[in-house]
Formats: structure tokens, C-alpha cells, sequence
């Protein structure tokens, strides 16, 4: 499972059987950006529904490779996710994962409100994918 945490949104992706392709799921929505335990409920009831056995949680990294407040709640995100569904969450540095997804858009013309309808969803499936792309 792929995550793009934003501040009120959650971009899903799940990879297929074979592990190797990416393809978005949905997008949780809330209305402040700390609410998040209808998130994580959202998150284990996919969890459950499709037998999910590792998480990949994107790390906004500033551009220079730094760590900035964003980071700092994608790293608290992943404690919580760890402790309350005991899979393993492996952080992936998703710098320009949201201009990739804006690319992706393009080229399969989403535009205007539509896109800011699937960019999160998205922006997981490219994290997801760097990560069955590079994994070794």
C-alpha cells in the first residue's frame, strides 16, 4: 500500500499481486488536518479488505534534501501507523512525485478541477511505484 498524506487528504495506491505495478485506489478526505483517526480507521479497513502486508509512506523532503515540518508529520504518521496496524511503514522520499502526477494528468487529459480530484490518488501510485521500482 502507497500513501501521500496531505494536510487534509490521503492518497491510496495498492500494488498488484506480483508486486510490481502501482495503481491508485481512492483519496480519504477530512476536514482539519490533526483529525486523523477516521484516516486510520479508513487505512485498516483497506488494510483488512485487500491483505495488505507492507505500507510505503511518502516523506516530503524539501528540495535540498532537508527535513521540514511536513516530514516531521509524515514521521509521526508512520508511529501511528505502525502501532495501530503492526505493519512494517517504510518512508519514501516523494520529492516531484506531485509534478509526475500532474504530468500523468496531462497526458491522459485530466485538467482543471478534475485534477485536484486525483492528484493525491495519484501522487501514491508514484510513490508506490519508486519504491516496487527500487527496492532490490
Amino acid at each position: 500500500m502507497g500513501l501521500d498524506l496531505g494536510s487534509k487528504t490521503c492518497g491510496v495506491a495498492l500494488s498488484d499481486t506480483t508486486g510490481s505495478l502501482a495503481t491508485g485506489l481512492e483519496i480519504i478526505r477530512r476536514e482539519k488536518e490533526n483529525h486523523l483517526r477516521k484516516t486510520l480507521a479508513r487505512i485498516e479497513e483497506i488494510i483488512v479488505e485487500y491483505g495488505v502486508k507492507h505500507i510505503v509512506l511518502g516523506l516530503p523532503l524539501n528540495m535540498d534534501g532537508t527535513e521540514g515540518e511536513r516530514a516531521k508529520l509524515s514521521r509521526d504518521f508512520k508511529d501511528k501507523l505502525e502501532r495501530r496496524t503492526g505493519l512494517p511503514v517504510t518512508l519514501m522520499d516523494e520529492r516531484l512525485t506531485t509534478v509526475e502526477a500532474d504530468e500523468i494528468m496531462a497526458d491522459n487529459g485530466i485538467k482543471g478541477k478534475d485534477k485536484k480530484k486525483y492528484v493525491d490518488m495519484i501522487a501514491a501510485s508514484v510513490i508506490l511505484q519508486d519504491y516496487l521500482d527500487n527496492r532490490g
